[in-house]
Order: structure tokens, then sequence, then C-alpha cells
């Protein structure tokens, strides 16, 4: 059995995060381990409370898995400090681990500021160029440019994803996803693979469905799930999308916020 390891805060109310992760990678076939870095006290309404892991117990994780169960892939979600990021890159780089997908979680979608600046800014420098892919959205990716010359404020559109991805791959020499949920009209996402040098656009139907809570944790997690497997990183991308779009068409309805999406969508599951 493959197996892949998510480095991510745990999400109270179980849909984003460790537990979305988890989720993800058990419903692709995949054995799934977990480093947290954070307990988040969270529903579907809002962050309420985060306790950031101690930079020693977090390597500590990350060493308990690494020397047992190497994984055949990482997906990074949530990370609360510089000093966190300093302990997740030496261990990747002592461990030598391999398929590594980057979310750079920022913002929830409650809203609520999940990483800090300092995180951010180490992160950039010692863990994205390990990365084998990050997953920005749009916000994120507003963010990551924010120094860019001829970049807009704001992006707003297609063109403006695409010379995002080129310019984030070229800066940090890894594949770039710029996720286009924040656009109306289709699911439009830019990827900029860097092994092959080309640009896909990704374009699915939007699905309606206002309980999206996780999906990027999902994708990326998926992501991981399909590159632990083998599969290109385009057909790991187009596939993840794939099931995240089924995620959501299952229309799950949970809680009084912005719920969690359904993601055993494609397994039999007793009612």
């Amino acid at each position: 059995m493959k197996t892949a390891l998510t480095i991510a805060g745990s999400d109270s109310c179980g849909g984003a995060g460790i537990q979305a992760d988890i989720k993800t990678m058990t419903a692709h076939g995949i054995y799934a381990m977990s480093a947290i870095t954070s307990m988040t006290a969270q529903n579907t309404t809002g962050v309420y409370a985060i306790q950031p892991s101690t930079p020693q117990f977090l390597g500590e994780q990350l060493k308990a898995v690494f020397e047992d169960i190497m994984p055949d892939a990482v997906k990074i979600g949530m990370i609360s400090t510089a000093e966190q990021a300093e302990v997740i890159a030496r261990s990747l780089k002592l461990y030598g681990a391999k398929h590594i997908v980057l979310d750079p979680v920022l913002v929830a979608s409650s809203g609520s500021t999940l990483s800090g600046v300092s995180a951010l800014e180490v992160s950039e420098k010692l863990l994205f160029p390990l990365a084998e892919i990050i997953t920005p959205n749009l916000p994120e990716t507003a963010v990551l440019v924010r120094n860019a010359p001829h970049m807009p404020e704001k992006l707003e559109s297609v063109e403006h994803m695409t010379a995002a991805a080129q310019y984030l791959s070229e800066k940090y020499g890894c594949s770039v996803l710029v996720k286009g949920g924040h656009l109306c009209g289709d699911a439009v996402d830019v990827l900029k693979d860097v092994q092959s040098g080309e640009i896909h656009i990704l374009r699915t139907p939007r699905v309606a469905n206002p309980n999206n809570h996780g999906t990027g944790c999902t994708l990326s997690s998926a992501i991981a799930s399909n590159l632990a497997e083998g599969q290109s990183l385009f057909d790991a991308v187009k596939n993840a999308k794939d099931y995240v779009t089924g995620c959501l068409k299952a229309m799950l309805t949970l809680g009084r916020g912005v719920g969690p999406v359904n993601h055993l969508w494609n397994l039999k599951i007793k009612k």
C-alpha cells in the first residue's frame, strides 16, 4: 500500500486540515499519517482558538513517522510559526522526502488568519524550493506575488493567474497550481509544470454548493495521493480536481455556517 504524510493543523469539526487530509487519502486508497502543527477550536462558523505545537514536539512527530514508515508523498498545510517551518524543512531534507505538495494556508474560509507573516516568509525561503508543487488560491497568490514587477494588485482573470503561476514557478523552482475558485464562472485553475515547462488551463463547471469548507486541503491531499501512486503531475492535478468536484456535487449539508464537503462520496457508506 502506498503511504502519505500530512503536516497540517487539526480542524475540530473535521472539514479541513488533518482530518480532511486523512479522509481524502483514505478515499484514494492511501495509508495516511500525520504530524500536527496546531490544534484549532473551530467549526463551520469560524476559528475560535489556535494552539500551535512546539517546534520540538512537531520535530518528534516527523521523526517518528519518517524513521518507521517512509511516506511516498507529503502534503504540507497550515504552518503557524517560523520555527515550525524551519523544523519541517530540516526534516524533509534529512529524510529525503519526495513528492512534496505544499498548500500555503494563510486564511480559513471563515476569514480567520491561520499563518503569521514570519511563518510565510520562512516557508517561502526554505520550504517552497523543496516542494514539487505549491497550490495557492487567488488571495494567497496575491500575497506571494506582492513584490513582483508588473503584477496587478488584484488577480481577476486567467491571464493574471497564468502570469502569477509563471512568476512563482521561476522564483521557487517548483510547479505551481493557482486555484481560481474565487473567480466567477467556471472553476478554472492554472498549472505551471516546471518539468515540462508547459502551462495548463484546467476548467470544470462550477458546482453551486456554498458548503466548501476545506476544499483547498482536500485538493492538495488528493494531488499528494495521486503522486504517491505514481501519476504524472498533470494527471495527479486533473484527477484531484475531478475528485473535489465530486465532493462538492455530493451536496453534504452540516453545521450552521460554511459546511464541509463529502470526502467519501466515491465510497459506499452505510446510512
